[in-house]
Order: structure tokens, then sequence, then C-alpha cells
């Protein structure tokens, strides 16, 4: 419990260190866009999370290579949580800087489909569907039904952050919740390690998102799902997994016919709990 709070802990700093440095690049005009409430914002600043995991695992790499700690390997789920956070948030990153409003949602994408052509929502559907399935090959090769389950709740999981982040830290406050919920579910399984310094990234930029001074993105976004859905099968049972599968798949449907702010609003303890902290 305590490495995987040390590691949450050390990604909040890299997170801090990276947008303080960034500051000036991630202001650039082509990565701003209107929030909920018409204000101009950065968006992508979410790249910084995947970003913050590379500083922190290179230093890692270089602190044992000079005789300080324990390995100079990156291997197993720290090689697995730096190839999906880097994949997802690239993906969203591309959707943040390309994407249109009016091609939203499965429907949006399917019509642009139709018609010959490949959206950027599209495309992060379709490559975060590839990059689900070569993740789940790398820890699990032996081919079997499992294998799309697993590659379905954590493409499914890096869609569903996509959707929840539609307010200011709607979506750091859900995979954090989330990310307990799993260190305590699992006994604070050793595979949580570099996914807690993904989560402590996001906090990293928690009060500047509550501030509406950025905004996480789909760059952020998809890759706090994908990383949190890799965690999940990472350290649970098989049933757990499935049902995590059925949960996700269930709420990507709602959300085509439903507004998850509109359900949150209309429920006051959500409604107190997703405005906690935002500006009036």
């Amino acid at each position: 419990m305590r490495v995987i709070a040390l590691a949450a802990f050390v990604g909040y700093l890299a997170a801090r260190l990276l947008w303080v440095s960034l500051h000036g690049v991630l202001t650039a005009p082509s990565l701003t866009r209107s929030n909920y409430r018409g204000r101009t914002l950065v968006t992508g600043a979410g790249i910084v999370l995947p970003l913050a995991l590379l500083l922190v695992e290179g230093i890692r790499v270089a602190s044992g290579g000079l005789g300080v700690g324990r390995s100079v390997t990156i291997s197993g789920a720290r090689l697995l949580t730096i190839l999906a956070a880097w994949g997802f948030g690239s993906l969203g990153l591309v959707d943040d800087l390309f994407g249109r409003d009016y091609e939203r949602g499965f429907g949006g994408h399917f019509d642009v489909l139709r018609r010959g052509r490949l959206s950027t929502g599209g495309l992060k559907f379709v490559g975060g569907t590839s990059l689900a399935l070569i993740l789940v090959s790398l820890r699990t090769p032996d081919p079997s039904a499992q294998l799309f389950v697993d590659a379905a709740l954590v493409a499914l999981s890096a869609n569903l952050g996509n959707l929840l982040d539609k307010r200011p830290g709607r979506v750091t406050k859900l995979s954090a919740a989330v990310f307990v919920a799993l260190v305590v579910g699992t006994s604070a399984a050793h595979v949580l390690v570099p996914v807690g310094v993904v989560v402590g990234a996001s906090l990293g930029l928690f009060r500047d998102d509550l501030r509406e001074h950025l905004m996480l993105g789909d760059a952020g976004a998809n890759a706090l799902g994908g990383v949190l859905g890799l965690a999940t099968v990472m350290a649970c049972s098989r049933g757990t997994r499935i049902g995590a599968l059925v949960a996700v798949t269930l709420l990507n449907l709602l959300s085509e016919v439903v507004s998850f702010s509109d359900v949150i609003d209309a429920i006051p303890p959500l409604r107190f709990l997703d405005g906690l902290g935002r500006r009036s």
C-alpha cells in the first residue's frame, strides 16, 4: 500500500513539474478549445500523464543503472502501463487537435465511416481496440475468448473516460475512486504501482482542471480510462473482469441515449460530489 501511495505522489510531482515546464508549449493556440461554459482553455493537457509516467520510469531505470534501486529493466506491468498510457493518450491527442464535435459518439463516427471516411473518433476507436488487443495478448499470449473479453474491457474503459470528461475534475475524481477501489479490492496488488503514477499525475493537474485553467481532453481521459481498464485486467479475477466489462459496456451504450451530465445533475448526492471544488 505504501509503495502505491509513493508511486502516486511521485506521479503527482512529475505532472506538476511538467505542467509548469511545458506551459508555454501546451498553451499554443492549436491546443485551445471552448469548454462547456464557453471559456477558452488549453485542451489535451492530459498528455502530461503519459509524459509523467515516462519521466518517472526513466529516472527509475537510470537510478538502477547507478546502483540505486532494484532493477534497470522495464517489463511486465510497468511496460504494459507505459504502452497503454502512451497509446491511448496519443490517440486522444489526435482527437483533441483535429476532432469535430458533430462527429462525436458511436453513431456519428459510424455515419462518417458509411460515407467512406474515418473520423478522428473512429480512428481512436479502431486504434484503441487494436491497442487493447495487443496489450492483452502481451499479458496472456494464449488464444482464448478471454483475450477478447479483456481487450474489450480495456478499450471500452478508455472510451468511457472520454465520455465522462465533460465537466472540470469529473474524470479525475472518478478515476481516483476506481483506483482506490482496485487497491483495496486487490490488497494493493504490485501491478498497480505504475498505474498509481498515472493516477497521481492526474491529481497533479486536478486543481488547475477545477479552476478551468486547462482540460485533460481526450489525451488525458483516454489514457486514464485505458490504464484503469488495463489495471483491472492485470489485478482482478476473471469473474470480476467480466462483471466490469458488463458495467462499462452498459455505460457506453447508455451514453448514446442520455447525457451523463443531465443524470448527475438530477441526483443531488452525485451533483454535490461532481461540483465539489469547481468554480461556480
